[in-house]
């Protein structure tokens, strides 16, 4: 059994572990009920928000080809971000969307291998420090239940993390993504923007499913289960966001029902954008086929 297959094996395994504990903790005929009656109207609204996130964020991805010579139009870069969302989603034990980006681009345009990877390290990261950076500043507008952290100074620690997070960001791009530097302001709004119109979708799921509430404090626990999904455990985050859900309701005030539902909703709409990369080809496709 080669690595790739062993790596798939345990993403499956965690995936359906993860989803196992996941509704071994929720009211399964709530949950139903709850899609069921679901507005279908503010779904749609959720869905072209979500779109425009992922608009946003390719932008973001083509400065930095733009950075090391690969000169493509927005349209064509669209097309190749989509099929890269289509990979990574849905051949998660292959070579992935970015790696698949890679590829392509270094046979087009015979741009080194190690700049590529630059570039897709650094478009990952710049949207993982746009979570951090809202994710911080809801903090101060939400009331969680840290009494178990009472003894640190979590205003002050918040207050210092959200004020250097970016300053450090900047200096860790001079050092290790020189080349990209030029881009860094404009690629970190793009990158704000982007989680922001993903924060909107989410806001429209939540009213779709009848939500009235709480909004910030399911927008907060969003963001962080975000910030798990990123990791590759399972397979497109599947389980873990709502694990996520799952387990902060109890800190934070939420209805772990409405969580899971708008957990799986919101990872519904992601899948059906992602698979319009499967029917998408793009010039630098076709011509390397």
């Amino acid at each position: 059994m080669n690595k790739k297959t062993l790596k798939l094996i345990l993403k499956l395994t965690l995936t359906g572990l993860a989803v196992f504990l996941v509704f071994r903790k929720i009211d399964t005929n709530q949950l139903i009920a709850m899609v069921k009656s679901m507005n279908i109207t503010w779904v749609l609204v959720a869905i072209i928000f979500f779109v425009l996130s992922k608009i946003l964020t390719a932008l973001r991805l083509n400065l930095f080809f733009k950075n090391i010579g690969i000169h493509i139009s927005e349209l064509e870069n669209f097309k190749l971000y989509a099929i890269g969302m289509f990979y990574n989603l849905f051949l998660p034990g292959g070579i992935g969307g970015d790696g698949y980006k890679v590829y392509l681009l270094n046979k087009h345009f015979q741009t080194p291998i190690k700049p590529l990877i630059q570039a897709s390290l650094l478009d990952r990261l710049g949207g993982l420090i746009a979570i951090l950076f809202l994710l911080i500043g809801l903090y101060f507008f939400i009331e969680i239940d840290l009494s178990i952290l009472s003894s640190i100074p979590l205003d002050w620690v918040a207050t210092a993390s959200i004020l250097v997070l970016y300053p450090i960001f900047y200096l860790s791009n001079k050092l290790l993504f020189a080349k990209f530097i030029k881009s860094f302001t404009p690629a970190n709004i793009y990158s704000i923007l982007g989680q922001v119109a993903q924060m909107i979708s989410a806001y429209f799921i939540l009213l779709a499913l009848g939500v009235n509430e709480k909004f910030l404090a399911y927008q907060f626990v969003f963001l962080l289960s975000s910030i798990v999904a990123v990791l590759p455990l399972t397979i497109g985050g599947v389980g873990a966001r709502e694990l996520v859900f799952i387990y902060s309701h109890e800190y934070i005030g939420i209805d772990k029902n409405t969580a899971v539902a708008f957990s799986l909703m919101f990872f519904l709409i992601s899948a059906i954008t992602s698979l319009s990369g499967a029917f998408i080809k793009t010039n630098i496709e076709t011509e390397e086929n």
